[in-house]
């Protein structure tokens, strides 16, 4: 008896309750979605150089119009973040990820000169379909940017995008970190829209810290690759390099050896690994 009157009381609250008696603001996802790109070496032992770059659109509406910026958009009435961080993407960009990890909530009250926004931040990796990038919806254009983020001299982060014939630039301070998530205050964010240096930078800190763990690594290989694939793409990510052996011992504990090879001309056969069914990861 007391459950049912207890049941009647709460459909007789939500009857009356008006939602939009109070302010609400507008909840939007941003996606930093990364792949590494390749260009031959001329010395063949190497075989190839990585470049770690991040896909960017150019917004075709104000505010910021003609300003490069992370695809991303509002949450729908009936889907969730995560949804709409898939839906968006494919929209702005014409490509559709595989999947998103969060990153951070971005929530400063004027980060958007229309309103009360708060931004879902998530990080995806990209590998397939990355040449076929096209602008849809309110994105005018959309390109992959080779990324570079490090500290500078006076302790400030810079951040630099490059396509090829657009350079874009942003300096930074960090502002806190706190359970594996790290914060930047933008100094000067160049011409990016929004607080989007600020997210593109934690973005790349996560994925860096996930990176150097062995998460998502093999997110940006096919399912069999060489050590030393799995080692570029560490160091591309990371912007390290490291010592092929001291490499190999510690991704002992999380990839297996096949059957398979790969061969090539000017090559020696590498033998092929893949992830570990049991690793941790």
């Amino acid at each position: 008896m007391d459950e049912l009157l207890e049941n009647i009381s709460e459909q007789k609250f939500l009857e009356n309750y008006d939602i939009n008696s109070y302010k609400r603001p507008s909840v939007a996802a941003d996606i930093a979605a990364f792949t590494i790109r390749y260009e031959e070496e001329e010395n063949y032992r190497r075989c190839e150089k990585n470049k770690l770059s991040l896909l960017l659109i150019k917004r075709g509406e104000f505010p910021f119009k003609d300003c490069w910026a992370l695809p991303g958009g509002f949450v729908r009435e009936n889907e969730t973040i995560e949804e709409c961080a898939f839906r968006e993407t494919t929209e702005e960009t014409g490509i559709e990820p595989s999947a998103v990890m969060p990153v951070g909530v971005f929530s400063e009250i004027d980060r958007d000169p229309r309103g009360r926004v708060i931004s879902n931040a998530f990080v995806s990796v990209i590998t397939n379909g990355v040449e076929h990038t096209k602008g849809g919806y309110d994105a005018s254009q959309a390109s992959w940017f080779d990324i570079e983020f490090d500290k500078n001299y006076d302790g400030l982060f810079e951040l630099k995008l490059n396509n090829g014939e657009i350079h874009l630039s942003a300096l930074l301070k960090e502002k806190s970190e706190s359970f594996g998530f790290t914060k930047y205050e933008i100094i000067d964010s160049g011409t990016l829209a929004f607080d989007h240096a600020a997210i593109i930078s934690s973005s790349l800190k996560a994925l860096r810290r996930c990176i150097g763990d062995f998460d998502i690594i093999f997110d940006f290989l096919p399912e069999k690759f060489t050590l030393t694939q799995l080692q570029l793409v560490q160091e591309t990510v990371l912007n390290v390099s490291m010592l092929p052996a001291n490499f190999r011992r510690k991704a002992a504990d999380y990839v297996e050896v096949t059957d398979d090879y790969i061969t090539g001309a000017g090559h020696r056969p590498a033998q092929l690994y893949r992830k570990k069914l049991n690793c941790k990861n």
